[in-house]
């Protein structure tokens, strides 16, 4: 089930208020094909994955300091995999992980397709007005 969704109501309807700031940060850095996954019925390490896609390995490092950025001003203890290389970048912030892939690697190793059935969150941006 794929529903897209507002930051604002993401944020309300799955009672995540901590990561507003996150998710906010990469649509500012300008994240792409920001999408959730539920994963808390299935998963012992983690409620949400969050993925996001990056257009270069410096724009995919770019997301994932702003991750740790707003991670560390909310005091959410945060472990990051992948920086160097920028390809795929982990950042584990325990109920969420978020996951910032360059287009082709997100392709490659296809998490939507093993979280098939869980439902999805087509996150988009709140109108400025």
């Amino acid at each position: 089930m794929k529903q897209t969704i507002s930051i604002g109501k993401f944020i309300r309807k799955r009672k995540v208020t901590k990561f507003k700031a996150i998710i906010k940060g990469l649509f500012e850095k300008k994240g792409e094909n920001i999408l959730a996954i539920d994963v808390s019925k299935q998963s012992t390490y983690a409620d949400f994955l969050v993925l996001c896609t990056a257009t270069s390995n410096k724009h995919a490092q770019t997301l994932a300091d702003k991750v740790v950025e707003e991670a560390k001003k909310n005091k959410i203890s945060i472990m990051v995999e992948g920086y160097q290389q920028g390809e795929w970048i982990l950042l584990d912030l325990g109920s969420f992980v978020i996951h910032i892939f360059l287009q082709n690697i997100r392709d490659l190793y296809d998490i939507e397709g093993l979280w098939y059935g869980m439902p999805f969150y087509v996150i988009e941006e709140e109108l400025k007005t």
